[in-house]
């Protein structure tokens, strides 16, 4: 049943895809965020999450020793986007980590390669980065059971974070709304069940709303709306999701506006609100930064994307600061390319979770960095690229052997008798 994979024929995906796939979301967890319940040191983290690349890209390796590799233009742009930044960071000029994050692009990127043998347009990945952003989840509320006062600390705002594992509020908030947006589709599919998806967005939900992250929400909503919105021509569930969305929408905007206001501004000023907490005078002194003409093309190298010692907080201006007008034109090639692909591919389930994923990752590119280096960003996108690949053509079957029927042979006879 299990023949060799042709080029007509995907392999079957391996058990050990979904472990390949946790291990790149927990490299991309972080290292820096609230105080933990037991103290975990800086070079602790990182060495936990650069091992875990390490061991994805192993593990890919094993699983696909003949290099079966899906050309993809996502992944070629991802991969050009590595060369933008090794040519940026290779005067040193953010020092010898940025050699050090260009390595570990492009073990990121050669990964993902890897794992391209198994894109096959299904939702496989989606369940995989469901799973593996739950269990994330369930570390935060696991935390908040533990400590609620570490979970709750004043220097966020009173706004939740990891209490077991440094995550700050705008990441649970990312994973929380990623997870709820999928898993609603897939129930709107019908490739779940209304009990599992329930256990996964009620507790999402919570979370949350306890991290008051306005950009998850945002991102959530709109990407809800587009995504569900390319299945109505084709899908009675999603018009009937569409209408008590609509309804449930105008109830709480009516009934609960001041309530949603409060949460919305999270206790901020009007002026403080305006200029984003801050995040604008950080934009407009790096736009206002004397550069080099080198340095505008291919930008300073991999960093830690910050600026002046401020967070930038927006990945086009990160891209920009890092690798340069030449990475801000491969990552908008990104989103043309899988944003167009997916307005040509007919109406289905896999196409509307690609709309949800990218309209996403293109709201929170507006206040969140991560598009140009190994992020959960890029892991969403990778799963949206994998969902628009168009399913290769089963193989014909060999037709059957038939043997010839056996004629009957009459014995020759001497000619003339």
């Amino acid at each position: 049943m299990g023949g060799a994979p042709t080029p007509d024929r995907p392999a079957a995906t391996p058990k050990v895809v979904g472990l390949i796939w946790g291990l790149l979301i927990l490299n991309t967890l972080g290292s820096a965020g609230a105080v933990t319940v037991v103290p975990l040191p800086r070079s602790l983290i990182q060495m936990a999450t650069m091992g875990a690349l390490v061991s994805a890209f192993v593990l890919a390796l094993l699983v696909n020793l003949r290099l079966h590799l899906r050309p993809s233009s996502y992944l070629f742009l991802l991969t050009l986007l590595l060369v933008f930044s090794v040519i940026s960071s290779a005067n040193l000029e953010s020092g010898f980590g940025a050699l050090f994050r260009c390595f570990r692009l492009a073990l990121f990127v050669g990964t993902l390669w890897l794992l391209s043998r198994w894109w096959d347009g299904g939702e496989e990945f989606v369940r995989h980065h469901i799973r593996a952003y739950f269990l994330v989840l369930v570390t935060v509320a696991a935390g908040l059971v533990a400590s609620p006062g570490l979970a709750f600390p004043d220097v966020y705002g009173g706004r939740l974070v990891g209490a077991l594992w440094p995550l700050t509020p705008p990441q649970i908030g990312q994973y929380a709304a990623v997870i709820i947006g999928l898993t609603a589709l897939l129930l709107l599919g019908r490739r779940t069940t209304g009990r599992d998806a329930a256990l996964v967005i009620a507790p999402s939900l919570l979370l949350l709303a306890l991290t008051h992250t306005r950009t998850a929400t945002l991102g959530l909503l709109i990407g809800l709306v587009l995504a569900v919105g390319s299945l109505l021509l084709t899908s009675a569930a999603a018009r009937r999701f569409f209408t008590w969305s609509v309804v449930c929408a105008t109830v709480a905007a009516v009934g609960l506006s001041s309530l949603l206001q409060a949460w919305f501004l999270r206790g901020q000023s009007q002026e403080n609100f305006s200029n984003l907490t801050g995040r604008a005078k950080v934009w407009d002194a790096l736009l206002a930064a004397p550069r080099t003409t080198i340095e505008q093309l291919f930008g300073v190298g991999l960093g830690d994307k910050s600026f002046g010692g401020l967070p930038i907080d927006n990945s086009w201006l990160a891209v920009y600061n890092e690798q340069g007008l030449a990475g801000v034109a491969v990552v908008a090639v990104v989103f043309l390319v899988l944003g167009g692909v997916a307005l040509l591919r007919p109406p289905s389930l896999a196409r509307a979770c690609a709309i949800f994923l990218i309209s996403y990752c293109a709201i929170a590119s507006y206040t969140e960095a991560g598009l140009g280096d190994a992020s959960p960003y890029l892991l969403h996108l990778t799963v949206a690229a994998s969902l628009l690949v168009v399913p290769a053509p089963a193989a014909p079957l060999p037709a059957p052997d038939v043997p010839r029927p056996r004629t009957a042979h009459r014995a020759r006879t001497p000619e003339g008798t």
